[in-house]
């Protein structure tokens, strides 16, 4: 893998996951180092870093993707991951809602109830943090 696309990657992860990057690297890396390598070099250091659009179109748009093929573990990381890019919980939920059409009523469904485990792991951080 090109050194440089993986530095990219971990900056962008980093970036995108308010600092946690290396957790998700982690987990991956349990799994395979060649997936954690993958996913950080291609994935966030060859793809996601492309010009032309910005991190929160792309967030959205992996919403979508990850709602219709039912990839609930990739679908909770992007939910996180497309709030920490500037989406809102709002626009989050509309992509879901739009996907009943092209996806399926059933897929929308479980896209809003792990976006709504999100929203609401949220919520108890940041109660959390203000009672701390």
């Amino acid at each position: 893998m090109d050194e440089e696309a993986l530095e990219r990657g971990r900056r962008l992860f980093d970036e995108m996951s308010g600092g946690r990057g290396a957790e998700a690297e982690a987990v991956w890396s349990a799994l395979h180092p060649d997936l954690a390598n993958l996913i950080v070099g291609f994935v966030g250091g060859t793809v996601w870093s492309r010009p032309g659009l910005d991190l929160r179109t792309r967030s959205l748009v992996t919403i979508a993707a990850t709602t219709a093929l039912g990839r609930r573990n990739a679908l909770e990381l992007n939910v996180r991951l497309a709030l920490g890019n500037g989406a809102t919980r709002e626009e989050i939920i509309e992509v879901l809602l739009h996907m009943a059409v092209y996806a399926g009523f059933p897929a929308s469904w479980e896209a809003l109830e792990t976006a709504r485990a999100v929203f609401d792991s949220q919520t108890g951080e940041s109660a959390k943090g203000a009672s701390e």
